[in-house]
C-alpha cells in the first residue's frame, strides 16, 4: 500500500505524469539501450521496439498501477501484474534488472518533467515503482520455483522432431528435450519462449503457445511467418521458417502464461482468430482427454479456410467433446460455406449459457469485439479471459 504522503503526491501529479508517460517511456528505452545495448540485442523484442508497442505497454502499465494505488488502495491489479510476471519469467528476468530499469526510468522522468520533479515527487514515484517492482519480483520468484528453474536460467535445449507445414505461412514445430528427459508439464493455454541466434549475432526471443496436450511426450509450436505490411517482417518467425528443420535444436524456456482453463465443469466459449487458435487447441485437446461434459462453443475467425492453421485439428477436437459445437467465420469463404458465417465473427445468433467462461485469443480488435458481444449477452467481465500475443496494449490502456 502506498504511504499516505505519497498517495497525496501521486494523486496530485498523476495527470502530469500520465500526460508525459509516453515521452518518458520513449526516453527511458533510449537511455537503457545506450547504456546496455545487450538488452536490446538479446532480451527485448526489437520488432516491438521499432513499432513502439512495447513503449506504449510500459507507459500504460505504470499509469494503470499508479491509478489503482490512489483510487483503490485496498486492492492490487493482480491480473496485470500476473500477466507481466509470466512474460518476464519466460524471458528469465532477474531482480537485479529492476534496479537497472529504475536508474534509467527515473533519469527519463527527471529529464522530461524537469523542475516539476521535486524531492517529494521523486520520493512518491520511487515508492510507486518499487511497489510494482517488488510485487513482480515476488510473483516471478514463485513462478521460477514452480518450474524448478532460477532467474536468468530458464532455457533448455530441445530437438525438432518434425515440422509439418500447416498453411503457406504457418509451420508446426514438434519438439522434445534434447537430453532425453521428460518434457516439463504445462497447463492448457500456456506458452514458451524460443531464443534463436540471428545472422547479426543477436539472440532474439519470441513467445509461442503450446498447441498440444499437456500429457504428450512431444510439444508443438505453431509459428506464423510474420509479414510486416509496411513495418519490418518478423525476425524470429522468418528465421524459424527459413532455417530450422527436423534434427535442429532450439533454446526453449519453461512454460508460462496465465490464460489457463479453470478446473471446473462450467460451460465454455473458446474464441480465436488467426494464429490465436494455438492456445485454444491445447485447451480443446485437454478437454477431450479429460471428458469435459459441459457444453463447449468453439468460435474462430480467419481470412479463408486455407489461412486457418490446424483447421482439421480444430474441427476434430471439437467433435470429440460430448457437447461441442464449432462455428468458423471466413472473410473469403470457400464455395458452400454458410452465408451467415461470412465476414467477421458475430455471436448474435449463438446461445451463450448462463455461467459460461470465455477464453479469447487473437488480434486486439477481434477480442474487443467478442468481449463486447459477450458482455451484452450477460457474461460477467470476470469470466472473460484473454491472451495478447505481444505487449498487452489492451490491459495497459
Amino acid at each position: 500500500m502506498l504511504s499516505e504522503s505519497s498517495t497525496a503526491t501521486v494523486r496530485a501529479t498523476l495527470p502530469a505524469v500520465g500526460a508525459a508517460i509516453g515521452d518518458i517511456a520513449d526516453l527511458f528505452y533510449r537511455k537503457l539501450f545506450e547504456a546496455h545495448p545487450e538488452l536490446l540485442r538479446d532480451l527485448f523484442n526489437r520488432g516491438n521496439q521499432a513499432s513502439g508497442t512495447q513503449r506504449q505497454a510500459l507507459a500504460g502499465s505504470i499509469a494503470a498501477f499508479a491509478t489503482q494505488l490512489v483510487e483503490q488502495p485496498d486492492t492490487r491489479p493482480d491480473v496485470m501484474l500476473g500477466r507481466i510476471a509470466h512474460k518476464h519469467a519466460s524471458l528469465g528476468v532477474t531482480p537485479a534488472q529492476y534496479q537497472v530499469v529504475h536508474t534509467h526510468l527515473f533519469a527519463a522522468i527527471a529529464e522530461v518533467l524537469g523542475d516539476a520533479v521535486t524531492p517529494e515527487v521523486a520520493v512518491a514515484w520511487d515508492e510507486v515503482y518499487w511497489l510494482m517492482a517488488n510485487a513482480l519480483i515476488a510473483i516471478e520468484e514463485r513462478l521460477y520455483a514452480e518450474q524448478g528453474v532460477v532467474a536468468g536460467d530458464v532455457w533448455r535445449e530441445w530437438e525438432v522432431v518434425s515440422r509439418p507445414e500447416e498453411t503457406d505461412d504457418v509451420a508446426r514445430f514438434r519438439i522434445r528435450p534434447a537430453d532425453g528427459s521428460p518434457a516439463p508439464a504445462f497447463r492448457p493455454g500456456q506458452y514458451v519462449s524460443v531464443q534463436v541466434e540471428l545472422p547479426d549475432g543477436a539472440r532474439q526471443i519470441r513467445q509461442y503457445s503450446l498447441s498440444g496436450a499437456p500429457g504428450s511426450a512431444l510439444r508443438s509450436l505453431a509459428v506464423k511467418r510474420v509479414h510486416g505490411g509496411g513495418a519490418p517482417d518478423g525476425e524470429v518467425s522468418r528465421h524459424l521458417h527459413a532455417h530450422v528443420r527436423a534434427g535442429d535444436r532450439l533454446r526453449v524456456s519453461a512454460p508460462y502464461g496465465d490464460l489457463v482453463l479453470a478446473s471446473d465443469e462450467a460451460p465454455l466459449l473458446l474464441a480465436s482468430a488467426g494464429i490465436g487458435c494455438t492456445p485454444i487447441l491445447s485447451m480443446l485437446e485437454h478437454l477431450a482427454e479429460t471428458g469435459h461434459r459441459a457444453p463447449v462453443t468453439v468460435v474462430h475467425g480467419d481470412r479463408s479456410p486455407a489461412d486457418h492453421a490446424l483447421r482439421t485439428h480444430h474441427t476434430a477436437l471439437t467433435a470429440e467433446l460430448a457437447h461441442g459445437a464449432a462455428h468458423f467465420w471466413y472473410e473469403n469463404p470457400a464455395d458452400g460455406h454458410p452465408a451467415d458465417r461470412t465476414g467477421l465473427v458475430d455471436l448474435s445468433d449463438l446461445v451463450v449459457l448462463p455461467g459460461t467462461h470465455a477464453y479469447l485469443c487473437g488480434p486486439l480488435p477481434f477480442m474487443r469485439a467478442v468481449r463486447t458481444q459477450l458482455l451484452a449477452k450477460g457474461v460477467p467481465a470476470s469470466d472473460i479471459h484473454y491472451e495478447v500475443f505481444g505487449p498487452d496494449l489492451w490491459l495497459a490502456s
